[in-house]
């Protein structure tokens, strides 16, 4: 992020629910674009003809997931003083579906939270329900797994090659049945629940996923 005429940044942590879930990472951040503008927060542009928000999300979130940890991260171009009242302030013009539950002061000179953060937590239910001892024995056995290579076809032809097992760090099982999925995500590895299911056999099961946790490197933003 350009720093330059940044006067502060913020972190807002929000969620996604409802049909809201179906609505893109680019879009995502043009409804932001609209509410913060509503919320009347002085929100940096950039320079030139085709001037665009300063801000970024911390990483996308796969279509038809809901999320209660996502997180922006926003350049003012005037500094704000009160916080306490900016989750009410924004959320009495954000559309349906988004909840904001944080707005905090970050440095300007930090890093970007795209390169940050490094692994999620998924809860995923089975709508037709699964057998317990079954699921079980599918997370016994690609935990098992040393490797797990993945094959892909790019657009061009090119087929590449990757270890999906260093991206699967917990799985288990809560007291409903549901599989909880400790994966890694963002730049420097991301896994998405829906490869894992497929992985697992289970890529045709009729499921709902959420989003519960972002990791930035050692700390959690619920």
């Amino acid at each position: 992020m350009h720093i330059g005429p940044t006067q502060q940044r913020l972190q807002i942590t929000f969620g996604k629910f409802d049909a809201l879930k179906y609505t893109g990472n680019l879009d995502i951040q043009k409804v932001w674009e609209r509410v913060l503008r509503r919320a009347d927060l002085p929100i940096l542009y950039t320079q030139g003809f085709n001037t665009r928000p300063r801000m970024q999300l911390a990483t996308a979130l796969p279509l038809g997931i809901t999320s209660e940890c996502e997180l922006l991260d926003v350049a003012l171009r005037e500094r704000l003083d009160v916080f306490d009242t900016l989750p009410a302030q924004i959320m009495a013009v954000a559309p349906a579906g988004l909840k904001v539950y944080a707005v905090e002061e970050i440095p300007i000179k930090g890093p970007p939270l795209q390169t940050l953060v490094s692994r999620a937590r998924y809860h995923i239910h089975f709508v037709d329900g699964i057998d317990h001892a079954d699921l079980q024995a599918r997370i016994d056995t690609i935990l098992a797994q040393e490797r797990i290579i993945k094959v892909r076809v790019r657009r061009n032809g090119r087929k590449t090659s990757s270890d999906m097992r260093p991206l699967i760090l917990d799985l288990d099982i809560d007291d409903q049945g549901d599989l909880l999925a400790h994966l890694s995500a963002g730049e420097r590895g991301n896994l998405q629940p829906a490869d894992l299911l497929a992985e697992m056999g289970l890529g045709e099961a009729f499921v709902r996923m959420h989003r519960t946790a972002l990791y930035l490197d050692d700390y959690i933003r619920r």
